[in-house]
């Protein structure tokens, strides 16, 4: 059976808020772990540790050493499966994929687009990955869902860069898009209702059930060569709610990737 790449980023030096999601990694992989659990998928499959190359979680000391540590991970040709961290790691994790597999289609499953050319003098904030991933012109398409603070420049590059944006209050139209491209999912964990996921740094009202969440995720057609999970802050979770959900879904990505 085919394996699965697993890394995990020790980062939130980019966190406009609050620090914590540089934490996360082993927490979220002590929850996957749980005896008050199992391995397995809702779709039957067995995400057992045997089919999971574990790279271990790294301590980042420079934001571009991301780049070189996922490129690194890459290399034996499995589908990668990130732990973050904050949002920032998903722009060096894509120029990596992007320099293995060329351009990518993302789906991007988040509360706030991360569409801002900078925030507070810092380009590579956490609110910045895609516009970034967008200008650079490392994916092709970008698919954002479960949107809910849309500000007006954020509106302004999404035109620019023809994002394709289901924002929350319009998510029963919602349907998965045909991907053209090697599919790389990043979800950040506040794309849920905080009433489901306490453990995150931004608590945006209005956001999705976890049930919601794990029907968008099981509902993807096509294999996924990566994808992150980030901006779970275990300094805010309530008798680890939250880990355990990133635990439940780091199981059903994996059921994608394999």
């Amino acid at each position: 059976m085919k394996k699965i790449t697993l890394q995990g980023l020790l980062f939130d030096e980019k966190s406009s808020f609050l620090k914590g999601p540089g934490l996360a990694p082993p927490l979220i992989r002590e929850a996957y772990h749980s005896d008050s659990s199992n391995y397995y998928a809702e779709n039957g499959r067995f995400i057992n540790p045997e089919i999971i190359d574990d790279k271990g979680d790294f301590l980042i000391s420079h934001y571009f050493d991301i780049e070189k540590i996922t490129s690194k991970n890459l290399s034996d040709q499995n589908s990668l499966l990130t732990l973050g961290g904050d949002h920032s790691i998903t722009f060096p994790i894509i120029k990596a994929i992007n320099s293995f597999y060329g351009k990518v289609d993302i789906l991007h499953i988040d509360a706030h687009s991360d569409l801002y050319n900078e925030l507070n003098g810092d380009p590579y904030s956490h609110a910045c990955p895609f516009y970034h991933i967008m200008e650079k012109k490392l994916a092709e398409n970008l698919y954002q869902v479960g949107i809910r603070t849309l500000n007006d420049i954020q509106r302004q590059n999404a035109t620019k860069f023809g994002v394709d944006i289901y924002e929350m209050e319009d998510f029963e139209s919602f349907r998965m898009p045909l991907f053209k491209n090697p599919l790389y999912l990043s979800l950040d964990i506040d794309a849920l209702d905080p009433a489901f996921a306490p453990g995150v740094s931004h608590h945006e009202p209005g956001g999705f059930t976890t049930r919601q969440l794990l029907k968008i995720i099981q509902n993807i057609n096509v294999p996924l060569i990566g994808a992150d999970i980030v901006e779970y802050n275990p300094k805010r979770d309530i008798n680890n709610i939250t880990a355990m959900v990133c635990g439940k879904l780091l199981k059903e990505i994996a059921s994608k990737m394999i």
